[in-house]
């Protein structure tokens, strides 16, 4: 199967692991229990309800909902049926969901019910409004504010009465015949769209990101080898399967390895801890702050988290102290780094097994196979190792582009196939990447530039301090100087404002020092743990 990743389309995926896992559990989420056997099936009963939707090859069907089973056989049964899946982050408001729905046309919509006490269906009712009354479905559309949108499917077991519950969804796709739903996931093409996946948005408004399903399958495939992902892992998907990350390298990766998906819903510490106790979890990418809240929560000692033997983290700096205890602490043979956005699949670089502390804490790792990255500086000349500049990825993971917009597309991908990411960085003489930072992150103190992650790298390493993010700050004398956010180390001391700088000036050039420092108690993220740099700005 590995050697064919790059000619398969998703549903011809679901339906190989079916026949090659048969009944080992493909998905343990609660009291609800699936072989890959049975998967298969129930993708195959969702795929035909989305047929009796009246949905066609092609169409955007969304899915704005946790991380759960019933997530997972949604998803898998609208690209089953030819649709193109559109993943919403369950941190979207209604009206940020109704501006991605418009945008693509999504003509179904399956969405949770109530959702950490926020009822997504009434953030949804009120976002685009509703229709007056409560007549029948096939009455209109049922949000008068999305036209093209012609079904909403609850995933529980009550739904207002123009929308329909996940069962009577299920039921009305046992009026299609089994062997017109084959059909049509027979008919879905490798180079056809899997998925449009909205970027982060942290620079700007988010765009919705194409890609095929052999794309998707070729990455993942490679990451999946050089993880050493295999049969038997129990795989704990905490990253939202709304991003590139926890779909693809989750479901998707379980998929194509016969590993156990183990969907967590809440990004909580104690709950990580928690399942990992209980279902033996050995496999559990994520962000640093997860790790770091594992290894520094008292909540979370009592917990066996033995079973692990394989993390793979990245999305912000890694420190070297992080790797080693990972190891020492928790006895995890493998910890790798890894670099990907959304333009380019999730996956551009990544370490290797064996590569050194330093290499796995310092880099994200070598271009994985069939990727080529450069830095360059502004008129796209390439810089020699250990100079920072933009990084270019050119490879086959390289988006189809962004959805019904040409020139955003044009911007960031050249005529010779380039995708210009926007991030800094920095090889080695091997090829190791180290990511600076965000291009639009970079300010310029005195003339100086300063890339604020090699600052956050540094107050990081001060006993006090847990985490930092710096951003540049109008100055009248300097034009920029930074400011820093900094979460303290909880039993390690409370050091000053001026204390901190007064460390930083000892530690670093005059001109990286940060001029101001304001205490908060924790540091906004986005659903994939970046750090929103955009909030940080607004508050000064």
């Amino acid at each position: 199967m590995r050697g064919d990743l790059e000619f398969m389309s998703v549903p011809r995926l679901v339906r190989t692991a079916a026949a090659r896992y048969g009944d080992r559990e493909a998905v343990a989420d609660g009291r609800t229990r699936m072989g890959f056997g049975h998967l298969a099936a129930q993708v195959e009963r969702a795929a035909a309800g989305c047929l009796a939707m009246g949905i066609r090859a092609g169409d955007r069907v969304a899915v704005w909902a946790p991380n759960t089973a019933d997530w997972i056989v949604a998803a898998l049964g609208a690209v089953s049926a030819g649709a193109v899946l559109v993943p919403l982050n369950t941190r979207l408001k209604g009206a940020e969901a109704v501006q991605a729905l418009r945008r693509t046309r999504a003509e179904l919509l399956f969405v949770t019910g109530t959702f950490l006490g926020t009822s997504y269906v009434a953030a949804l009712r009120r976002a685009a409004g509703r229709r007056g009354g409560r007549g029948a479905r096939g009455e209109g559309p049922p949000l008068p504010g999305l036209p093209c949108l012609r079904e909403v499917v609850v995933l529980a077991e009550d739904a207002p009465a123009e929308f329909r519950t996940w069962w009577e969804f299920l039921a009305a796709g046992e009026t299609v015949p089994r062997w017109a739903v084959r059909a049509r996931a027979d008919a879905v093409a490798p180079d056809a769209p899997s998925d449009i996946v909205f970027t982060s948005g942290t620079t700007g408004e988010p765009k919705g990101v194409v890609t095929s399903h052999a794309q998707s399958l070729r990455a993942f495939g490679a990451w999946s080898d050089l993880a050493g992902l295999r049969e038997g892992d129990r795989y704990l998907i905490v990253n939202p399967f709304s991003h590139t990350f926890g779909y693809k390298a989750g479901v998707l990766a379980c998929l194509m390895r016969g590993a156990t998906m183990v969907p967590q819903a809440v990004f909580a510490a104690e709950t990580v801890a928690a399942h990992i106790a209980a279902e033996r979890i050995s496999v559990l990418p994520g962000p640093p702050t997860l790790f770091r809240s594992l290894l520094g929560r008292p909540a979370c000692r009592p917990y066996d988290l033995s079973s692990l033997r394989l993390v793979v983290t990245g999305a912000a700096p890694v420190e070297r102290r992080l790797v080693e205890r990972l190891r020492e602490e928790l006895g995890v043979p493998t910890v790798l780094t890894a670099y990907g956005l959304s333009e380019a699949t999730g996956l551009v670089t990544m370490c290797r097994r064996g590569d050194a502390d330093e290499v796995i804490a310092g880099t994200a790792g070598r271009a994985v196979p069939d990727t080529e990255v450069r830095v360059v500086v502004a008129d796209g000349k390439p810089l020699p190792p250990g100079e920072p500049g933009e990084i270019l990825v050119r490879g086959y993971q390289v988006m189809a582009g962004y959805f019904e917009e040409p020139e955003a597309t044009a911007s960031v991908v050249d005529g010779e196939g380039w995708l210009h990411s926007g991030d800094v960085g920095v090889l080695d003489a091997q090829g190791n990447l180290r990511i600076t930072d965000r291009m639009t992150d970079m300010y310029v103190a005195g003339g100086f530039n300063v890339y604020p992650a090699e600052v956050e790298r540094v107050l990081a390493r001060h006993p006090g301090v847990a985490e930092a993010a710096v951003i540049g700050v109008p100055d009248a004398r300097l034009g920029e100087v930074g400011k820093a956010f900094v979460v303290l180390r909880s039993g390690a001391g409370t050091p000053s404002p001026d204390e901190l700088i007064a460390w930083a000036r000892r530690e670093m050039a005059q001109y990286k020092v940060p001029r101001a420092v304001e205490f908060v108690r924790e540091l906004p993220r986005n659903a994939a743990g970046k750090v929103l740099k955009g909030e940080l700005r607004s508050r000064g």
